[in-house]
């Protein structure tokens, strides 16, 4: 089987050196109107003009004792649906991009240092596009998710019902996970439902798939990881999210995304804050903002009472304090107008990025 290889030649810059007589497809879906791009594919590939095209993403970091195994367990036969994988090495020092082109798979991609998740995730989405994707699944190379489960992950997009699917692991009873691992999952998860207005059962997973029109609205900016920031991402973007409940095998190493439990607290809780503040800049200073007010009237309000009865002598600590934090709302809910125009600006940035994108996949 002939190959790929992809060298990183910077952070966000990646060169694309395609060995032996690996073709790469060029989209030929219409994407000018912002319409459906998976409906006219899915419609396409029913009128016998050719399969969709499926790329399986694998983000790795030194997994060359487990890679090989994740990669054969990905099902190649799916009717309808032709499959590539796509390894991208963030810089491993253990061989794994040689193991990933002797295990079969199409195409790697490599980062000359270590990048991070969120780095290797948009490369291989970046990659994937580029290749000619109709759809991408992302799976880990630790071999912690079962790939067989990979057309059960599909096929609301293959229904037109989803744009983004979520594997869901079941934390609450799945026996791989600990208590505290439960726990995280439980609180994580909960965030994200009431973020999104929607139930998520797993938010973490790692195991999802993406249609072409989702991977080219969706702009990962956080360098921690990918799973929170496009969930928050999808809801803004209107892109519609489904759960599919997924198996998955025997853990075969500790997770490497952080070093303790609360460093991935502190961490995971941060992504959530900052891609909310920055969908919702007027709502979150908004809210800052009537909370300096209310606190700064109660103390106006008491030293307004005792200065009526004539004991105002000694309470203009209650004035000022009040004052301060009247003024201090009333900056914040200002700087919360300025935050929002800067977000719609940013907003219209994305489009143009949104298009570029389109025309440099036509």
């Amino acid at each position: 089987m002939a190959m790929g290889d992809i060298s990183s030649q910077s952070k966000e810059r990646t060169s694309l050196a395609v060995s032996g007589n690996q073709q790469t497809a060029k989209p030929q879906a219409n994407e000018r109107d912002r319409h459906d791009i998976l409906g006219e594919s899915v419609a396409s590939s029913r009128a016998g003009d050719r399969k969709l095209r499926l790329f399986i993403q694998i983000p790795c970091l030194n997994e060359s004792n487990t890679l090989s195994q994740t990669i054969k367990s990905i099902p190649r036969s799916i009717e309808g649906v032709s499959v590539a994988v796509v390894v991208i090495d963030d810089g491993s020092t253990d061989g794994t991009h040689q193991v990933a082109k002797q295990a079969g798979a199409d195409f790697v991609v490599r980062h000359k240092k270590n990048l991070g998740l969120a780095s290797a995730f948009r490369t291989g989405i970046d990659t994937c596009l580029k290749l000619g994707a109709d759809l991408i699944v992302n799976l880990d190379g630790d071999n912690q998710y079962n790939a067989a489960d990979v057309p059960l992950l599909i096929a609301p997009i293959l229904n037109q019902t989803a744009d983004i699917v979520v594997g869901d692991r079941r934390p609450s009873s799945n026996p791989e996970f600990g208590w505290a691992k439960r726990c995280l999952q439980r609180i994580g998860s909960w965030a994200i439902s009431r973020i999104h207005m929607q139930a998520a059962p797993d938010a973490v997973s790692g195991f999802r798939a993406f249609s072409k029109e989702a991977a080219i609205k969706l702009s990962v900016l956080s360098s921690f990881s990918y799973t929170l920031e496009t969930l928050l991402q999808a809801k803004v973007k209107q892109l519609t999210v489904a759960w599919v409940v997924i198996r998955t095998n025997p853990s075969t190493r500790p997770s490497r995304l952080a070093r303790s439990i609360p460093e991935f607290l502190c961490r995971s809780g941060f992504v959530i804050i900052r891609t909310y503040y920055r969908q919702y800049p007027l709502r979150v200073f908004s809210f800052g903002g009537v909370a300096l007010v209310g606190g700064g009237v109660i103390p106006l309000i008491r030293f307004l009472w005792l200065y009526m009865q004539g004991k105002g002598d000694g309470m203009v600590q209650s004035l000022v304090i009040g004052a301060m934090l009247i003024t201090t709302g009333v900056f914040t809910f200002l700087i919360g107008i300025v935050a929002d125009l800067i977000a719609s600006n940013r907003q219209l940035v994305e489009t143009v990025l949104e298009k570029v994108k389109r025309m440099e996949l036509d």
